[in-house]
């Protein structure tokens, strides 16, 4: 009998054992800390909470992967209102003829491993009006330093969005605001160097680098108002958010300005970024900068 019984308890034991690990939520890292009547909504590539005042997202949050960069769709440019937004998100009509891009939060190069995450950034909910030099130019910079990161950690926490404050100038007949400000937060929560970096960037064109933008995550909360990573441990979140070191993170480095002769190569060269190990990277590259497209800068 006592075998009997054993046999059941172990039984039970490895049974709800199983259950319990299907049964544990993964923790979303990524997520704000929600607060009442925040309209949240979930989308396959990134969870957004919008703000109707301001007719676009308070903040745009998800997980991006190595695997994640590599593109297995195209751009498709089908910008749409988002049906989830039960008051209605912006149209093409607020931005047209604005003067401003449709600027997106979580950008559409950081979707292109799904044809529904690619098309699901074109909703107007993951807009914000961005003026061209600035979403073409140094937002785009971070973007690409952004995925590049992903790629040298493995994995990154990403959080961005728009700064929003009273009195905004405002675009369109659904009154869209136009910030001054926007900015992105990326947490490392990969062993052993786990880490965290803020950026706050005016809405302007720059040509400044982007280590000249980078502020602590504690810096960025202070100014939206906004907890971030709040899933992560409050000791670790205290340290990961009040420190900024530079140095933990890979830059993307200016390739020197090239003559003329070396303006074109058929012979692909290791390139001559470095890891985040310090290593030399070793792809091999035609580009004429000397640099891979992980090293290279636009």
């Amino acid at each position: 009998m006592k075998y009997v019984l054993s046999f059941i308890f172990f039984f039970v034991y490895i049974h709800s054992s199983c259950l319990g690990q299907e049964n544990i939520p993964k923790k979303n890292f990524e997520l704000p800390y929600i607060i009442k009547n925040d309209v949240v909504i979930k989308h396959l590539g990134f969870t957004l909470s919008y703000n109707e005042k301001y007719e676009q997202a308070n903040w745009v949050a998800y997980e991006l992967t190595g695997m994640e960069t590599e593109k297995v769709v195209g751009r498709s440019n089908n910008f749409q209102t988002d049906n989830k937004v039960q008051t209605g998100s912006a149209d093409d009509n607020d931005y047209k003829n604005s003067g401003y891009d449709r600027g997106h939060l979580a950008p559409a190069a950081d979707m292109g491993w799904s044809a529904k995450a690619m098309d699901e950034s074109f909703y107007y909910s993951n807009m914000s009006p961005q003026l061209p030099g600035f979403n073409r130019g140094i937002w785009k910079r971070l973007e690409e330093q952004v995925r590049s990161w992903a790629i040298d950690n493995n994995a990154i926490y990403v959080v961005t969005g728009p700064v929003l404050t009273p009195n905004l100038p405002t675009i369109g007949s659904d009154k869209v605001a136009v910030p001054e400000y926007y900015y992105k937060v990326i947490l490392d929560y990969t062993k052993p160097e786990i880490k965290g970096i803020g950026f706050i960037m005016s809405n302007t064109t720059s040509t400044l680098g982007l280590s000249n933008y980078a502020v602590t995550i504690d810096s960025v909360e202070a100014l939206t108002g906004i907890n971030f990573f709040p899933a992560i441990p409050n000791e670790q979140e205290r340290e990961i958010e009040k420190s900024l070191c530079m140095e933990c993170w890979s830059w993307k480095r200016t390739p020197a300005k090239q003559t003329k002769r070396d303006n074109s190569t058929n012979t692909s060269l290791q390139c001559n970024g470095t890891t985040k190990a310090g290593n030399r990277c070793k792809r091999m590259t035609k580009n004429t900068s000397g640099f891979c497209a992980q090293h290279d800068t636009h």
